[in-house]
C-alpha cells in the first residue's frame, strides 16, 4: 500500500467524494484507511463506570484504500505515487506529476511547521516580557 499514516489525501470514489483529510491509520492487510473527517459514522457509547457519560460519538471508519489519493505537498495536487531510489540510495516515494520526492517533502513540511510554531510561540513570550517590563 503506498499511503502512509499521516498523508494527506482525496477521496476519488463514494459518498465523501472530493473531501480531503489525513490519514489517521492504515489497516495493508485490509487495504483500508482512516481519514480524518471522512466517512464519519455515529456510535453510541454507553457508560462504562460511574464517572463517565454516555452518548452518540462521531468517529471515522475505514474506507477502502483504491478511494483516496495522495495530495503532494509540493504541487498540492492528488497525484498517483511512483516508488524509486532517492539519491542517497533509500527507496522512496515520488509524485507523478511534478516528480518531488513525497516523504522528503513531507519532513521538511513538519519542520517548517515546527520551526513556525516554535518562532510565534517566542514571539508570544516576548510580547509578553515587554509588557512586564513595561509595568
Amino acid at each position: 500500500m503506498e499511503i502512509r499514516k499521516g498523508d494527506a489525501v482525496k477521496v476519488i470514489a463514494g459518498a465523501d467524494k472530493d473531501k480531503h483529510g489525513v490519514v489517521l491509520s492504515t489497516s495493508p492487510k485490509a487495504n483500508k484507511v482512516v481519514v480524518d473527517g471522512v466517512n464519519v459514522m455515529k456510535k453510541h457509547q454507553r457508560a462504562r463506570k460511574a464517572n463517565e457519560k454516555s452518548g452518540i460519538v462521531t468517529e471515522p471508519a475505514p474506507i477502502d484504500a483504491s478511494n483516496v489519493m495522495i495530495i503532494c505537498p509540493l504541487c498540492n495536487t492528488a497525484t498517483r505515487v511512483e516508488h524509486k531510489l532517492d539519491e542517497n540510495g533509500n527507496k522512496a516515494r515520488f509524485c507523478k506529476k511534478c516528480h518531488a520526492n513525497i516523504d522528503a517533502s513531507k519532513a521538511k513540511a513538519k519542520a517548517t511547521v515546527k520551526k513556525a510554531n516554535k518562532t510565534s510561540t517566542a514571539k508570544k513570550k516576548d510580547v509578553a516580557d515587554d509588557a512586564t517590563d513595561a509595568e
